[in-house]
């Protein structure tokens, strides 16, 4: 079909695409305007693994051979986690979040997930909102002493 090229497509990611995702992870999160000294203290935690990837937990969207961004579903249901949620950085506001936050939300609930937990970048918190997510609280980060993520809520209806 014409045009099919410049499609998204979702599809399980790769364990030889665990770098490429971790690098654009990294971008996305530089979005926000942090410094490199910031960004390089959150590399540990926003690295994907080849495991990871290997998991089925790992989805990506792809056009034209660019992986444009990724989920990561996590947890047994009821309650599950959306762990990761990232758009590389020249592509946050062009539609490629809204498709992949979706394709999160409907999975989760196909999968038998009731609800979906996340921790938020603050500078994102108001995209999950948009969709539905409810703050549920704040939880300290992984990477920076002393700062706090919002925690947030998907409550999923029943497929």
């Amino acid at each position: 079909m014409p045009g099919d090229e410049q499609r998204i497509r979702l599809r399980a990611a790769e364990p030889h695409e665990a770098s490429a995702l971790s690098d654009l992870a990294l971008r996305s999160k530089g979005h926000w305007g942090y410094s490199q000294a910031f960004l390089a203290a959150c590399r540990a935690e926003l690295t994907v693994t080849p495991q990871r990837c290997a998991s089925g937990a790992v989805t990506v969207a792809v056009r034209s051979g660019r992986i444009l961004g990724f989920h990561v579903l996590e947890g047994s249901p009821p309650d599950g986690q959306l762990a990761a949620l990232f758009v590389d950085s020249d592509l946050i506001g062009t539609g490629v979040g809204d498709r992949l936050l979706r394709h999160a939300l409907g999975s989760a609930g196909r999968q038998g997930f009731r609800s979906l937990a996340l921790e938020a970048d603050p500078g994102a918190e108001g995209f999950y909102v948009r969709y539905g997510a409810v703050r549920a609280g704040e939880v300290a980060s992984g990477s920076i002493p002393g700062r706090l993520l919002p925690r947030l809520t998907f409550e999923l209806s029943s497929p």
